[in-house]
């Protein structure tokens, strides 16, 4: 009897076909579903609800009985007729440049102090961080407001000043609110930039060094440009935060004073709650997702546009 041996699998020859039974296994799929459909429905459905009512008459009576009209494009040409409606637009683009920039330029400078410091200071550092980002937004909202109290408050105490209502005074109002979301958006800033930073080898900068380069320069020719896509997606998603930045401001301020805290998400609510045209604020959120979609796309294709060119 003879026997005959098999020669045996190359290797790599099975991997296509443990590729395609992991493709023909509908399990993973099926677990996965579940979660999907329901992020999809909680992101979408409140999406297009408000899209529909922003080419409805919807006030509070067909809150109430239903049946809201269509009436088009109505609504939107009766706010982009207003003057106030640009001016809070404007306000918005003001506050999220003033904001996104304090954010990056302090949570680099201290993204890359982290990486410089000792251990035990390196962990004190990261732990203060650490709550601060953890601290609930209007748990933060109310110490800033205790802070900053005309007759009580802290911060007149430390600087010698009795009395001045930061809470009556526009600018003041507008500077407490552009501290408090700073110092709430640092430690996401800072410590993903420290965790990118300790991916770079350190013979770039040692190489850096021996070529004479000094601090700033090798900012800019060794760090800046690796961490280029890292910086992008930070500077985005601070975008977004800022721009629908929402609880803070209406916390400490609602608004005011005489409007000077105004952005698109509080003007949207302010129309919706007070005036009950639900259709008109819904056309102000509506188009506040698309001038957030029209800066977000244009800065992703400006990022992958370097990485290609990269």
């Amino acid at each position: 009897m003879t026997l005959t041996t098999q020669a045996p699998p190359k290797r790599g020859q099975h991997r296509p076909a443990a590729a395609a039974r992991r493709r023909a296994n509908p399990w993973p799929y099926l677990l996965i579903a579940p979660a999907v459909a329901g992020g999809i429905f909680l992101l979408l459905y409140p999406l297009l609800k408000a899209a529909v009512i922003s080419f409805q008459h919807f006030r509070m009576g067909e809150l109430i009985r239903g049946g809201a009209e269509l009436v088009g494009f109505d609504n939107y040409r009766e706010l982009l007729a207003k003057e106030e409606f640009w001016q809070v637009v404007l306000r918005t683009f003001v506050w999220t440049a003033v904001n996104v920039v304090l954010i990056v330029v302090l949570g680099t400078g201290i993204g890359l102090m982290l990486a410089r410091l000792g251990k035990r200071a390196r962990l004190l550092l990261m732990s203060a961080l650490a709550l601060a980002w953890a601290t609930p937004v209007i748990a933060a909202t109310t110490i800033f407001q205790w802070l900053f109290q005309s007759e009580l408050g802290i911060v007149n105490w430390l600087l010698g000043i009795q009395g001045f209502a930061w809470f009556a005074d526009p600018v003041a109002m507008f500077a407490v609110l552009v501290i408090l979301v700073v110092w709430q958006s640092i430690p996401f800033v800072a410590l993903t930039l420290y965790a990118g930073l300790t991916t770079i080898p350190n013979e770039l900068y040692e190489s850096a060094r021996i070529d004479g380069g000094t601090g700033w320069q090798i900012f800019w020719k060794v760090t800046f440009p690796i961490l280029r896509p890292l910086f992008a997606l930070i500077t985005s998603l601070e975008i977004i935060w800022v721009f629908k930045c929402f609880p803070q401001i209406w916390v400490l301020s609602q608004g005011g004073p005489d409007g000077a805290t105004t952005t698109l998400p509080v003007y949207a609510f302010k129309i919706a709650r007070v005036l009950h045209r639900y259709d008109m604020g819904s056309a102000v959120a509506m188009l506040t997702v698309v001038i957030l979609a029209i800066a977000l796309i244009t800065n992703l294709r400006r990022m992958l546009k370097q990485e290609t060119a990269a």
